[in-house]
């Protein structure tokens, strides 16, 4: 079975003209008008601005006793040595 090289070079060229046709088609799409009011950058600023009471809010936990702290620590001590396989969880005690 004998490949003809100048099928391979057609191939080649009709890959290579299919992707120019397809680069072309989605360059023709952009628009390259910078006359715009405002950047993107200005849309990030106001996006930013508008939504700042919308952000993370940082949780207030209650004041805790020092008994109260020692028995949550107690707790999460034991319920870490409940679980039993401790090889790569990255605690040492």
């Amino acid at each position: 079975m004998n490949k003809d090289p100048q099928g391979a070079n057609e191939d080649a060229f009709d890959e290579q003209e299919l992707i120019r046709s397809e680069f072309d088609s989605i360059v023709s799409g952009l628009s390259l008008d910078e006359s715009s009011p405002t950047t993107y950058l200005d849309e990030l600023d106001h996006l930013d601005s508008s939504h700042h009471n919308e952000g993370f809010i940082a949780p207030n936990p209650p004041v805790q006793t020092p008994r109260s702290f020692f028995l949550s620590a107690k707790l999460a001590i034991v319920s870490w040595f409940r679980r039993g396989y401790h090889e790569d969880d990255g605690v040492e005690l």
